[in-house]
C-alpha cells in the first residue's frame, strides 16, 4: 500500500458508467482540477452485498456533496458492462438502480493498483507462469482529492469492512474549514465548530475552551 497524501492523483482514461445508463469513454478526474472537490472511492466487486450498501449510501448522500462542491466518483475492477448491468437491477433485487454519479471500469486493474488498492500481486510459477496471490479485486479505498488535484486524504478498508459516508463528508467540511479559515481541525472536528490556530498559544486557547 502506498501512501499518496500530499501527492497528485494518478491520472487515468477510463470506461465509466455516467447517469445511470450512458458508457462513455476517456473518463477522467482530470475534468475537475481547477473546478471541484472529488470523493473517489474503489469497491471490490459488482453483483456483492456490502457494496450495494455503500453505492446507495453515497448516492443518498449526494446533495451534500454537491452543496459542497464536491464530486463523487465510485470505481471497481468489473467491466463497464457489468457496472451497466447492475446499475439496470433494483435495489431490493441486490442492484444499485438509481446511482447517478460515475462508476469507473478498471477493467485491467491499473488505477486500482497506482492508487494503492489492488488486493493481491501477480507472481510466477516455477514452470514460468503468471500466478495471483488472490482475486486481484479493489480493496474499500477512498480518497478526497482538492481542486488542485492533490490527495488531501485517504482511507482503505479490507473487503468485509464498509464505510462511513458521514465521516467522508466530515473530511471534506474539514479540508474546506481550513483551506477557508488557515485553522486546523483538532479531534473529532465537526462543520460549525471552531478550529484552533497552529501554535502552542493558539492549542492552549482551544483546550482551555473546551
Amino acid at each position: 500500500m502506498q501512501v499518496l497524501v500530499g501527492k497528485k492523483a494518478p491520472v487515468f482514461k477510463a470506461k465509466a458508467v455516467v447517469n445511470g445508463k450512458d458508457i462513455v469513454d476517456g473518463f477522467s478526474l482530470d475534468q475537475f482540477i481547477g473546478k471541484k472537490y472529488v470523493v473517489f472511492f474503489f469497491y471490490p466487486k459488482d453483483f456483492t452485498f456490502v457494496c450495494p450498501s455503500e453505492l446507495h449510501a453515497f448516492q443518498d448522500a449526494l446533495a451534500e456533496f454537491e452543496s459542497r462542491n464536491t464530486a463523487v466518483v465510485a470505481c471497481s475492477t468489473d467491466t463497464e458492462q457489468s457496472h451497466w448491468g447492475w446499475l439496470q437491477m433494483s435495489k431490493n433485487q441486490g442492484g444499485i438502480q438509481g446511482i447517478t454519479y460515475p462508476v469507473v471500469a478498471d477493467t485491467n486493474k491499473t488505477i486500482s493498483y497506482n492508487y494503492g488498492v489492488l488486493n493481491g500481486t501477480y507472481d510466477a510459477s516455477e514452470d514460468g507462469e503468471m500466478i495471483a496471490s488472490s482475486e486481484m479485486i479493489a480493496y474499500r479505498g477512498l480518497f478526497l482529492i482538492d481542486k488542485n488535484g492533490v490527495v488531501r486524504h485517504q482511507l482503505i478498508n479490507d473487503l468485509p469492512l464498509g464505510r462511513n459516508v458521514d465521516e467522508a463528508i466530515r473530511m471534506v467540511d474539514a479540508l474546506q474549514f481550513n483551506e477557508e479559515n488557515g485553522e486546523v481541525c483538532p479531534a473529532n472536528w465537526t462543520k460549525g465548530k471552531s478550529g484552533m490556530k497552529a501554535t502552542h498559544t493558539g492549542v492552549a486557547e482551544y483546550l482551555a475552551a473546551h
